[in-house]
């Protein structure tokens, strides 16, 4: 539970600093979270789907965002605007590592709350594309990136387009069902109790992003739209969890 308890830490203080030192802790605690979800992943499920889950969200997911910048497919026309470290294709490195560090908790979190491997397909990809209601207005707000174009969008959230929550959706299926596949190839029996961290963890995400949404950023709209995005999982997830 301690290195979960870390991320957490790290997390707090991001509405409260700002310029450079919010940049260097948003790359901080991506990096730091990525550590943990992969440390967690091997230890519960073994260093093969260790390897599957850094080649399909981590490579895979920065591949797709390098596809994004130059192509526009399948997010819509954005860039990057710096703040996030050095960059390959212009895609900051750590991006990758944002993909990695969602993905694998979105997939523990689907095991608790869907018995079939398609049903935990979709409560994943709808997991790990609802907390980007979230994030893309964030960053857009601390100027990592933007659209060219960025309608129609959700009701409130103006400068996000909808084709990025299309593209995070159809992404996050493909990435989720490489990990659901090797999580049962996996599947060991422990992980229930080794990683029920991670469950905290997913919450944690969910509910403290959108008061951070709502109580220091102002935006109603997407803590709104976030707690819903979310909720189709995680309102599922506590009432599992509760009754577990």
């Amino acid at each position: 539970m301690i290195p979960v308890l870390v991320v957490v830490g790290l997390q707090i203080p991001y509405p409260l600093v700002h310029g450079h030192a919010r940049n260097v802790l948003t790359v901080v605690t991506v990096v730091v979270f990525a550590l943990v979800s992969a440390g967690y992943a091997i230890a519960s499920r073994g260093v093969s789907y260790g390897a599957v889950l850094v080649a399909a969200a981590g490579v895979g997911g920065f591949a797709i965002e390098v596809l994004g910048v130059h192509t526009g497919v399948p997010f819509g026309e954005y860039r990057y605007d710096g703040g996030l470290g050095p960059s390959v294709f212009g895609v900051p490195l750590v991006i990758g590592l944002a993909w990695l560090m969602m993905a694998h908790p979105c997939v523990v979190v689907a095991s608790r709350i869907a018995e079939t491997a398609p049903m935990q397909v979709v409560a994943a990809a709808i997991g790990l594309a609802g907390w980007d209601v979230f994030l893309d207005p964030q960053m857009v707000d601390a100027h990592h990136w933007h659209w060219s174009d960025p309608s129609p969008h959700l009701p409130g959230i103006e400068r996000v387009p909808l084709s990025n929550l299309g593209g995070w959706l159809l992404v996050s299926a493909v990435i989720a069902a490489v990990l659901v596949v090797a999580s049962r190839r996996s599947a060991s029996g422990r992980e229930t109790r080794t990683e029920q961290p991670l469950v905290v963890l997913w919450i944690w995400v969910w509910l403290s992003s959108a008061l951070a949404a709502l109580a220091f950023f102002h935006h109603p709209a997407v803590a709104g739209w976030g707690v819903l995005a979310m909720g189709l999982v995680g309102v599922p997830l506590l009432l599992a969890e509760v009754r577990r």
